[in-house]
């Protein structure tokens, strides 16, 4: 019998993996590393939410709610009899049965418990549990049960290397390499699954010397990146860093933009096509928004001028495609919001023109999942929310968020249930960069979050895959990237290099240390005390010391030719013709008189 349930157990044993039971190991290195990387309260004073701690002397909880405590006389008091907490899922409901028993006599449950009764419920009912499921789908962006959005906010990390703001960010869609431009006109590029937790990049690239890099863009494939500069040519690189190559320069003598081959002026923005990985758009100073071709470098395939009330050239600021890939909103430089329908044969007219949206440039414009929903951000120190079905007036003005950059930008939660965007840092302010969050459905604000106490916050990204926020910071002196994560609802990205300690030295390692000469040490070019006088001898010979020739002395005084400091250049032409004049009469008379000694002697000797 005894045989025989062993083999039993064992049988049973087989259907369920060899952790099953035992209690889980954590990694004590990726523990600590996350316990270095918490975040400090730096959330200024704000409306009361649970978006943040509440209070500073509570802790705070990270991850899902704890589970509520067991009822005294149940599981606890065989957990107390058993010396120790329960290892392994949790018990299974005791199972009754028709004569109201707890267990059927045969002993305990073996195996998993068993699936909750089916209930039987109407079609619509059905609908209803599907759509909610479909909603409810991510646990990490859905609320926590009393309409509050769960932010990951516990962790934070840097990502460091810039000498100035970062003005540029990007994140491919498996959320394992990041770009940051910056206005040190260089531009970097960090992979998490090969980086360790000293967070350097393995790449950087100067797209145009002496340019800022303004905007960074991945393709729908993430094999190739847009980078837009302050310079009128955009260039194309592959996913390792290596340039594929550039656009087109327009020919800045030619009034028309539309006969122009590319750009005059220089870039503002630019993002590639969310549905197609040939097209991408690019917004210019010249006042032009132009679609191209990758596959083509040496033209475009269409050219936008915006509506204007005066022929002039006015800057477009900012430019963005929806989630669809078919319409194009664009900031103007005269504060209007412009949005055309790529379709056959459109043209330059918008097909919605709203004039004096903001009384200063727009930085950001971002179209919703569903496309009803477009939202501005201006230097004006407003974020505008805008329904496009009736544009005349925004949904709401959210106003006091300090803007100095020309590249910051709004955007959305996963989820779109927020909406938030970065602020500067103004002179006689008390607040930091902070990260300002509203709430998309109420339209008011629920959380401000500090970013940097010294830096403005530019660019800012909710990356929905590994559930990690990404803030730009910087100001003239340094630049960097603030990721915030959470480890009990985010993943990969920045968790996995944290935990990865730095490669430490073998003994097998070599390194060949380089030999440095100075040439002033070697004895050959010691200078040596015997010498020193015969040096000093050859100094003062200028024929051994190569002393140059002393300017020739002659009259003159001043830049004046003459003997004297009156004397004109007139006055001295005058005495040389006076002299000249002179030795040629005594010339003459020299040999008049010669002629007539020799011709009388002659006339003597025939006399």
């Amino acid at each position: 019998m005894a045989d025989g349930r062993e083999t039993d157990e064992e049988a049973m044993r087989a259907f369920f993996p060899l952790s099953f039971g035992k209690a889980p190991t954590r990694s004590s290195g990726a523990a600590s590393a996350h316990t270095s990387t918490l975040r400090k309260a730096q959330n200024p004073s704000a409306k009361p939410s649970t978006y943040a701690a509440a209070d500073e002397d509570e802790d705070v909880m990270v991850g899902p709610p704890r589970p509520p405590p067991q009822p005294a006389g149940g599981e606890g008091e065989d957990e107390e009899e058993s010396g120790g907490p329960m290892i392994g899922p949790p018990r299974p409901p005791p199972r009754t049965s028709a004569s109201g028993e707890g267990e059927d006599a045969g002993g305990g449950m073996i195996g998993p418990p068993r699936p909750p009764p089916v209930k039987e419920v109407d079609e619509e009912d059905e609908d209803e549990d599907e759509d909610e499921d479909g909603d409810d789908s991510d646990d990490d962006m859905e609320d926590d049960g009393e309409g509050h959005h769960r932010i990951p906010l516990s962790n934070e990390v840097v990502l460091r290397g810039h000498t100035k703001v970062v003005s540029a960010l990007a994140v491919d869609h498996t959320g394992s390499r990041v770009l940051s431009g910056s206005y040190d006109y260089t531009v970097r590029m960090y992979d998490f699954q090969g980086m360790n937790s000293k967070l350097q990049s393995f790449r950087q690239l100067e797209p145009f010397e002496g340019h800022q890099v303004r905007t960074l863009s991945w393709s729908p494939t993430s094999d190739r990146f847009l980078c837009v500069s302050g310079s009128a040519q955009a260039k194309i690189y592959d996913r390792d860093g290596l340039s594929l190559g550039e656009f087109i320069k327009g020919d800045m003598y030619i009034r028309d933009l539309k006969n122009t081959k590319g750009h005059i002026s220089g870039l503002t923005g630019g993002e590639w096509n969310p549905k197609s990985k040939e097209t991408i758009l690019t917004s210019s100073e010249d006042g032009s928004i132009r679609l191209w071709d990758v596959s083509d470098f040496k033209s475009q395939k269409q050219v936008i001028k915006p509506k204007l009330a005066r022929p002039m050239r006015i800057p477009v600021t900012t430019c963005a495609w929806d989630h669809e890939g078919k319409r194009i909103v664009g900031g103007i430089g005269d504060g209007s919001i412009q949005l055309w329908t790529v379709k056959t044969g459109w043209g330059s007219r918008p097909d919605i023109h709203v004039q004096k949206t903001h009384t200063e440039d727009i930085t950001g414009v971002k179209f919703s999942t569903d496309g009803q929903i477009l939202l501005s951000r201006s230097m004006d120190s407003t974020l505008k929310i805008w329904d496009l079905r009736k544009m005349k007036t925004p949904l709401k003005v959210f106003e006091d968020l300090p803007n100095h950059y020309a590249e910051t930008n709004v955007a959305f939660s996963p989820d779109e249930k927020l909406i938030f965007t970065g602020t500067s840092i103004e002179k006689d302010g008390e607040n930091g960069g902070l990260l300002c969050f509203f709430d998309r459905r109420k339209l008011e604000l629920v959380s401000r979050v500090g970013i940097s106490p010294q830096y403005s916050v530019i660019r800012c990204l909710w990356h929905p895959r590994i559930n990690q926020v990404f803030a730009t910071v910087g100001d003239k002196k340094e630049g960097g990237t603030h990721i915030l994560y959470d480890p009990s609802i985010s993943q990969r990205g920045a968790i996995v290099c944290v935990g990865r300690a730095p490669r430490k030295k073998s003994v097998d390692d070599y390194e060949a240390q380089p030999l440095i000469h100075n040439p002033h040490a070697l004895p050959l070019f010691r200078d040596q005390p015997s010498r020193k006088r015969q040096r000093e001898k050859m100094l003062k010979d200028p024929l051994k010391s190569h002393k140059p020739e002393a300017p020739v002395n002659g009259p003159g005084f001043g830049g004046r030719v003459g003997t004297t400091k009156g004397s004109l250049l007139t006055q001295y032409l005058m005495k040389v013709i006076y002299t000249l004049i002179s030795l040629c009469i005594m010339y003459v008379t020299n040999f008049w008189l010669v002629s007539y000694f020799h011709t009388s002697n002659q006339c003597l000797q025939i006399a």
